[in-house]
């Protein structure tokens, strides 16, 4: 590994940032188009709510055993193999096999997304010098949500001339260069032998105290990232704002994003995680607090605003610190528990808004998720270490 002054990321660029960007553009492609291609498959609005989030539970339950097989074989040859088989499920969504394939062909790719998310975090884990880390993680959520953001606009393009198969075939081209790219990255000098001897079970007993303290701030920051994606267009909506306006005010909070993802990363190289940890979900937590508050779309834009500020000068924050936590031995492994953490975060959110709204009204639930928020900030406090 190089050291701080003799480490660039640009480096890295390619290998670590191309299949980011990539992967994260092959998503955003058909992210818009899957409920679409379910109800032209027959699939009732309920049923393709349902399949949609098949792509999450993929994520959810491939975690663990991403981190295993990444341990086992190597990041290298995880990012390929998690690369061929999401152009595999892409392919066979472009051919009406029925729902239940199509079904499991959107779980595959979010099985595929866990591995090959994993196997890049481990990979900068390790070529990457402790005091740039933040920065190099930072710039890998950063980029992919680039791709991510330019997805739907070229896939918007290329539905219009070709239909939704142009849709999955841009995916699946995107994918399979990020995978192309995977394949010329050096191997690491593996520790698998040794790591292979670790099992989940023990990683999980061993760092037992790590994942109940601040893996339980990861879990509530997570949860409040992904409730974000949700409250905005809900409250819209709850306004009477049309589907246009509400789509814009989320795309203005998903720019602010982007802008601030470098910086980020810097200021938690030079002041700590805590720096950023605590004011990310201090931010996103009292912005949703006065989300209720707001009965207009230049008040509701600007708290979407501050909700896309908040988000994104976190941006890497979840990946720095378990990298930060990982043992050497078995990193791949603890990542994969830790992403677990994260990835339960992230489903849970949005459950506790839609539980609470259901028996308080929208307000409430907004509001509730905002105190996840708080909590977050508080339970981080407490158990960031105050320098790196």
């Amino acid at each position: 590994m190089a050291s701080d002054t003799t480490f660039r990321l640009r480096s890295v660029a390619v290998s670590a940032y191309g299949p980011s960007l990539l992967s994260g553009f092959s998503q955003g492609v058909i992210a818009p188009v899957i409920v679409i291609s379910a109800i032209e498959r027959g699939a009732t609005i309920a049923a393709a709510g349902l399949i949609v989030a098949l792509m999450g539970v993929g994520s959810i339950v491939s975690n663990i055993p991403a981190g295993i097989l990444t341990t086992r074989f190597g990041e290298r040859r995880a990012m390929v193999a998690a690369a061929a088989l999401s152009v595999a499920a892409i392919a066979l969504c472009l051919f009406d096999l029925g729902l239940w394939t199509f079904a499991a062909a959107v779980f595959t790719m979010g099985t595929a997304s866990a591995v090959f998310q994993l196997a890049r975090q481990s990979y900068l884990t390790d070529v990457v010098p402790p005091g740039m880390r933040a920065r190099a993680m930072s710039t890998l959520g950063g980029v992919a949500r680039i791709g991510a953001f330019l997805g739907p606009f070229a896939g918007a393009g290329v539905i219009a001339l070709t239909g939704l198969d142009g849709a999955y075939t841009m995916s699946l081209v995107a994918i399979a260069g990020a995978g192309a790219i995977a394949y010329t990255v050096p191997d690491l000098v593996s520790q698998a032998a040794a790591s292979s001897k670790i099992s989940t079970w023990t990683i999980a007993r061993d760092h037992r105290r790590t994942l109940l303290t601040l893996g339980v701030g990861v879990l509530l920051l997570s949860a409040i990232r992904q409730t974000r994606q949700v409250v905005v267009p809900l409250w819209a909506h709850h306004l009477g704002l049309d589907a246009s306006t509400s789509s814009i005010l989320f795309g203005v909070s998903g720019a602010v994003e982007t802008l601030v993802f470098y910086p980020a990363g810097l200021v938690m190289d030079r002041w700590g995680r805590r720096a950023v940890a605590v004011p990310c979900t201090l931010v996103m937590g009292l912005s949703f607090l006065a989300l209720p508050l707001t009965h207009g779309v230049l008040t509701l834009g600007a708290v979407a605003m501050v909700i896309g500020l908040g988000n994104g000068i976190g941006s890497g924050i979840v990946n720095t610190l378990g990298a930060d936590a990982a043992p050497t031995l078995g990193r791949p492994t603890f990542l994969g528990v830790w992403r677990e953490l994260a990835d339960g975060g992230a489903a849970l959110g949005p459950v506790l808004l839609s539980a609470v709204t259901g028996v308080a009204g929208l307000a409430w639930g907004v509001s509730v998720s905002g105190l996840v928020g708080l909590a977050a900030a508080a339970t981080l406090f407490r158990f960031v270490p105050r320098r790196r």
